[in-house]
């Protein structure tokens, strides 16, 4: 499987758990569907989690690398309104799209510390899977794709966690290896620069048993804050104690609340890359609402593969 594929395969998984996630905040979805793991009616419908990530696939697909300026124009201009964007996004691609320098924007945020909001992770996941082979570059590149939208170091360390999630997923799953619930944080947090992202994922390596779901979010978060520290332990904890099954790992992802579709987006990303294609269940892609086609038109660039 090409860089590209497996980008796209985790683009597929993240997708699927966005708009899954984003079932549980429906009036008409309640707790009892939870108990009973019974999956929403169709259409699940994705969201920002999505979108962005169709974005750096796209810019992936043309450069070969993230390009910030390409990656900031397509941000902005396949902005939706309708696509349940946080509150601080909504101004900083409203922003970017009338003009104003994406650098200019992001450094602006939060009266000059930058946004250390979960948007950067959520979107990390395929970036990972496509520089799988190079850890120290997938690290790089995520720390360059969030650097477009979120500038404080606490948004880009969780972007780069959960990029190093999904290229040691694909890698484990490439040498034919299940790393144990410790092993695969301990792949992540290895490579992270010191941060609080870091810190919480070195306390969920204690964490060992999924039935201590509640136990793990009074720790680790569940996105509430929506800021990346309170949202990427949790969801790479989960991808840790259900590695092998895509079904079972959104179950547990969206048992611990708060930011449910985004949690569900950085599992799904992951565990897709470590399942593969047929690992994803049939009922659950078919629920999902079709993605647009314009990432998978892309065409490379002169830049690409270089």
């Amino acid at each position: 499987m090409n860089s590209l594929s497996q980008a796209l395969l985790s683009l597929e998984g993240l997708s699927i758990g966005d708009a899954f996630g984003q079932c549980f905040f429906q009036p008409s979805f309640s707790d009892q569907h939870l108990v009973n793991q019974s999956l929403p009616e169709a259409p699940w419908y994705f969201t920002d989690d999505t979108e962005m990530s169709l974005s750096v696939v796209d810019v992936l697909a043309k450069y070969g690398e993230i390009d910030q300026d390409a990656l900031a124009k397509s941000l902005a201009l396949h902005y939706s309104y309708d696509r349940a964007y946080g509150p601080s996004m909504h101004r900083v691609l409203e922003r970017i799209r009338c003009g104003e320098h994406w650098r200019d924007v992001a450094s602006s945020s939060f009266e000059g510390q930058g946004s250390w909001g979960n948007g950067a992770a959520m979107r990390a996941a395929p970036l990972g899977a496509f520089f799988a082979s190079d850890l120290s570059v997938a690290a790089a590149q995520a720390a360059l794709s969030a650097e477009v939208t979120h500038a404080h170091p606490e948004g880009i360390a969780g972007a780069v966690a959960v990029a190093i999630a999904a290229a040691q997923a694909t890698r484990f799953a490439g040498a034919g290896r299940l790393p144990s619930h410790q092993e695969f944080l301990d792949s992540v947090i290895g490579l992270l620069a010191p941060s609080e992202v870091r810190s919480k994922l070195a306390r969920a390596q204690s964490i060992r048993s999924a039935e201590s779901v509640q136990f793990a979010v009074s720790i680790l978060g569940n996105g509430t804050g929506m800021s990346a520290q309170d949202t990427v332990p949790f969801a790479l904890w989960c991808c840790s104690q259900r590695l092998t099954r895509y079904e079972d790992a959104m179950w547990l992802a969206v048992s611990g609340g708060g930011d449910r579709d985004t949690i569900c987006a950085i599992v799904g990303g992951v565990v897709a890359s470590f399942v593969g294609s047929d690992g994803i269940p049939a009922a659950w892609r078919s629920r999902r609402e079709t993605l647009p086609a314009w990432h998978a038109d892309a065409q490379p660039s002169h830049r690409a593969g270089a």
